[in-house]
């Protein structure tokens, strides 16, 4: 079947015939990605998702952080932080840290989830919603800061170094597979299969 497809890069409307498995169109004119057809990407966006959220909770519940200072020890977790910040008056830093690094994480891979879930029973209810449930994952994506957060504990942890002792907790462990696990989940769903009918192949 053929479908009709613009650009985004171009805007040339072209049409797209069926893509078979591992296959991917590319523009006429200016040779960018139109689609492609990835293999298994339910299965695959479900087990990172899955995974994901299994390590979600001993990264923000086990410390990331192990400091001795002058033979003071102190641990910290992202928790940690956020109350710390806002305790020292630092209110809208840490409603970002929280929402960043606690909410908006939590709540990307509960919607990833939830999109494989209703895809996978190609069902036809609420999919302008899923679809706007889709976008919104696209568009916090990048204000999920965990890369950024788990480069400033590296980064802590080498700049510390010649100051105090510090080594890393077992949070950073589980935090370092959130980040990873979150990032192929996101990459692996094909949004087109929201709009997927009960009668399709």
């Amino acid at each position: 079947m053929e479908t009709l497809i613009a650009c985004q890069i171009c805007g040339l409307v072209q049409r797209l015939e069926e893509l078979s498995p591992g296959v991917v169109a590319q523009c006429y004119r200016c040779r960018s990605t139109l689609a492609k057809h990835t293999v298994n990407s339910l299965g695959r966006t479900a087990a990172f998702s899955v995974a994901a959220l299994v390590f979600y909770l001993p990264a923000n519940l086990h410390p990331i952080l192990h400091m001795q200072l002058y033979g003071v020890n102190s641990e910290s977790t992202i928790w940690d932080g956020c109350v710390t910040l806002f305790q020292e008056g630092q209110h809208f830093v840490a409603a970002v840290v929280f929402l960043a690094s606690i909410l908006f994480p939590l709540l990307k891979l509960v919607g990833l989830v939830y999109l494989v879930a209703t895809a996978k029973s190609r069902s036809s209810r609420h999919r302008l919603e899923r679809t706007w449930i889709y976008r919104t994952i696209d568009v916090i994506g990048p204000w999920s800061m965990l890369d950024v957060f788990l480069l400033s504990v590296l980064v802590a942890l080498v700049k510390l170094g010649e100051l105090a002792t510090v080594l890393p907790g077992r949070g950073l462990v589980a935090f370092t597979a959130v980040v990873v696990l979150t990032i192929l989940a996101s990459s692996s769903f094909n949004p087109r299969l929201i709009w997927q009918r009960a009668e399709d192949g």
